[in-house]
């Protein structure tokens, strides 16, 4: 029996993916759950898993091609008796890769018509970002023809409405000579010297969400010194049997993230999304940590109702999804929603920095690195734990002394730590 394999659905705003690798190729035997290809969407890449065991038969999309959720990428038989051997499929690799992309460019035109005009088209940051710049509303958004996939509407296509809008008498917003978006610059390069990196799909969505952040929010920054001391006893004196116990180590962030969610409740306002025309204030807390992928990207999965959790469920929580991030186990689910972000570059040994929002938050916590260093405490000399702490926040909403209060907030439930808030 065929069974077909379909592009997963990763995340209610997802409408497309790309074939990173096909861990398998035509022919090769499939087990059940068994890691079967890799994808990379608008919000996370990630491993997908065989769902059923037998050979698999044929391949549609190729790697790196793009396609719409649901559309048939392969085909696993489960009949092993009725698939062809190795080697003969193997003969006809080049054939079948050829009638393959022929077969997904029809399917494209089939079964991924182009959104309709009813405002549930999806349009990416960068574009949204492009089009709030030039004061396109939704109802215009939804009349510009896309060229991408799906009838996706790309860069290139709303740049070439607003051009189109501009000469047709319809002023835009802002002047010319300050085009959204990032500037195409001509680089030169020396062949025989120079390496020429193509950019992956993860370093293009993070372009896309940083410029679209820097767009977006009028970015502030305010630092503060914390004392960590209490808390690095704690970790001293607990540290070992918190490992026994759970697995893993305990480390300063949790309690970095605890500390942040008493001090959203205790201004609420930080807790917050700015909308069209309105403030959203959120009731519950999801926090959004920053976790580094090798060397080359970064994800932010979200913590779902941190308010809810303990230090000790924070820790559980964060340490289970910087693992699935790492290991490319992650959905789509698993990165939205975000109301908080923190990030913590202290690992790396930084003592602080101003990170971007993670949008559509309002504020994010930059955690430097604690290190002993000499302080003045009651007119004498201490060696404590010190570390610094950065609050990058969207000054259309935020204002100096929220944020300033806010910050020391956190300090101030970091320096009073409560060992009941353990557990």
């Amino acid at each position: 029996m065929q069974v077909e394999v379909l592009m997963p659905k990763m995340g209610e705003s997802i409408t497309e993916g790309k074939i990173v690798k096909w861990h398998k190729k035509a022919g090769d035997k499939i087990e059940r759950d068994e890691v079967l290809l890799e994808i990379s969407t608008d919000k996370v890449d990630t491993e997908i898993p065989s769902s059923a065991a037998g050979i698999l038969s044929k391949i549609i999309t190729q790697e790196q091609e793009t396609v719409s959720v649901g559309s048939v990428i392969a085909f696993i038989e489960t009949d092993i008796s009725r698939v062809e051997t190795a080697e003969s499929v193997s003969a006809g690799t080049d054939v079948e890769a050829e009638s393959s992309r022929e077969h997904i460019s029809g399917r494209a035109a089939t079964k991924a018509p182009a959104p309709g005009k009813n405002g549930d088209r999806f349009y990416s940051p960068l574009v949204r970002s492009m089009a709030k710049a030039e004061g396109i509303s939704v109802d215009e958004l939804t009349s510009v023809d896309g060229s991408g996939a799906g009838g996706r509407v790309t860069k290139e296509d709303i740049k070439r409405y607003i051009e189109n809008r501009t000469t047709t008498g319809k002023v835009s917003r802002i002047p010319a000579q300050r085009e959204p978006g990032p500037v195409s610059v001509q680089t030169s390069y020396d062949a025989n010297r120079d390496q020429v990196i193509p950019i992956d799909n993860m370093r293009q969505r993070i372009m896309d969400h940083m410029v679209a952040s820097r767009d977006t929010s009028v970015h502030v920054a305010a630092i503060t010194e914390v004392d960590m001391t209490r808390i690095a006893g704690f970790i001293s004196d607990k540290g070992k049997e918190f490992e026994k116990n759970e697995g893993f180590k305990l480390t300063y962030m949790p309690f970095i993230a605890h500390a942040s969610v008493r001090a959203l409740k205790d201004f609420p306002l930080v807790n917050s999304s700015v909308g069209d025309n309105a403030v959203v204030r959120h009731n519950y807390v999801n926090i959004g940590i920053a976790v580094a992928i090798e060397t080359t990207g970064l994800l932010v999965p979200v913590v779902k109702g941190a308010d809810e959790k303990s230090v000790t469920g924070l820790a559980r929580a964060i340490y289970d999804l910087a693992k699935r991030a790492r290991t490319k186990r992650l959905t789509g689910e698993d990165t939205i929603g975000s109301t908080f972000s923190i990030t913590n570059y202290g690992v790396f040994g930084n003592l602080m920095g101003t990170p971007i929002i993670n949008q559509p938050n309002v504020a994010i916590l930059g955690v430097g690195a604690v290190k002993k260093r000499p302080v003045v405490i009651n007119d004498a000399i201490a060696i404590r734990q010190m570390g610094f702490l950065t609050l990058s926040f969207d000054h259309r909403l935020v204002d100096g002394a929220l944020g300033g209060r806010f910050l020391e907030k956190i300090v101030y439930y970091l320096e009073n730590f409560e060992t009941e808030k353990m557990f």
